[in-house]
């Protein structure tokens, strides 16, 4: 059997978890591979908190740096966040021919193409399952098990806090502030949420989604944003009315006439009886058709400590195999598809929309109202007064 040698920059909640999930269960990933991962360093800037795991203070270091040039280690973890320091650390362990294992969401989503282009130069790998949806494993299915399928939509809950947030409301009948402070003292919302309520984390995800089903650099700027924060309490208890469940989708999918991408973020109505619907609490799931597979749903807990860091072991594993039995298969996940692609602009996306009003309690309001709808070529689907 052979030893693995693994850097992890980062030891905060996730990589902890790492560490943990190596100790509890590295025994039975050995036997499963034939690959032994040995954590030969750890590197922080904060070495003194407790993170609720025992490591050997002699795997401890301040120096990102020495673990990408550590000749000891054979794959770099990349767990730090953010989109300077953490890329200037992957291009050079890439630049080293080290593979990389990041659950750095907003790195790939706004660097990914130079990152991608530095592995592929260097004849190394990427591997990127943990930056979407935690330990459900959404990038292997899109890019493996969904391999013979063209792409046609993609539907999904990709943020705990924002899903949780909206749960609260409808179960508890509370107002958004309520729901976030909720949502924060339980852990499940930063002290500044900005980044999931505003729908910033999910557009990053829907990108790298979108790129791995159309097999094309997708930027940021062409996913339409909208977030949750100030969501009334009024609007959930009118969607229950008219039959609907308030989630934070993303939906990314390709137009038949013309071939254009559609990608957006925004609160929408969801039918009470779709599967969608019933995904509560901190839960993501991805609803995914492809013209010969049909619709496949992925369900499971979307960020934490221990979900996020069985995605980062599971791409370790991976890694660990080729390295061991000295494989050339490229381990990128990436669904290469013939020619490239535009994205619809957000003005020429056509939805059914949600509209409340009010109005004077006066004669004939409401038809005028029709009146200005039907004149600009809006139907109504259904009305509650």
């Amino acid at each position: 059997m052979k030893d693995i040698g693994v850097g992890l920059i980062g030891f905060g909640t996730v990589g902890a978890g790492v560490v943990e999930t190596l100790q509890m269960n590295g025994d039975l990933v050995a036997k499963r591979t034939g690959a032994r991962l040995i954590l030969r360093k750890i590197a922080d800037l904060d070495l003194a908190s407790d993170r609720g795991v025992k490591v050997d203070s002699s795997l401890l270091t301040n120096d990102a740096h020495a673990v990408v040039s550590d000749p000891d280690i054979d794959i770099v973890v990349e767990l730090i966040g953010g989109t300077d320091v953490a890329c200037d650390l992957i291009l050079s362990a890439l630049e080293a021919k080290k593979p990389v294992v990041t659950a750095n969401k907003a790195l790939l989503a706004e660097r990914g193409d130079e990152i991608f282009a530095a592995a592929k130069k260097n004849n190394t790998d990427v591997c990127f399952e943990a930056a979407v949806c935690g330990g459900m494993p959404i990038v292997r299915a899109l890019s493996r098990g969904l391999v013979a399928n063209k792409i046609e939509s993609i539907r999904g809950i990709l943020n705990g806090t924002c899903n949780y947030i909206l749960t609260q409301m409808s179960a508890e009948d509370v107002a958004f502030d309520d729901a976030l402070a909720s949502a924060q003292e339980a852990g499940y919302a930063e002290a500044d949420p900005g980044l999931d309520i505003d729908g910033h984390d999910s557009a990053h995800k829907a990108t790298i989604l979108a790129s791995l089903a159309y097999g094309l650099g997708v930027p940021v700027s062409a996913v339409h944003v909208r977030g949750i924060r100030g969501l009334a309490r009024e609007e959930i208890r009118y969607a229950k009315d008219l039959g609907y469940v308030v989630k934070l989708l993303a939906v990314i999918k390709r137009h038949e006439d013309g071939g254009k991408i559609e990608a957006h973020v925004s609160p929408t109505l969801v039918p009470s009886g779709h599967m969608l619907a019933s995904v509560g609490g901190v839960f993501n799931a991805v609803q995914v058709r492809g013209d010969v597979s049909g619709e496949t749903l992925y369900y499971g807990i979307g960020a934490g400590r221990r979900a996020t860091a069985s995605a980062v072991v599971s791409d370790l594993t991976e890694v660990a195999r080729k390295l061991a039995f000295g494989s050339q298969d490229s381990l990128m996940p990436v669904m290469a598809q013939e020619g490239g692609g535009e994205f619809l602009d957000a003005g020429k996306i056509e939805a059914r929309c949600y509209l409340r009003l009010s109005l004077l309690d006066s004669p004939g309001v409401l038809g005028k109202i029709c009146d200005v709808l039907g004149g600009n070529g809006i139907r109504l689907a259904s009305v509650l007064q």
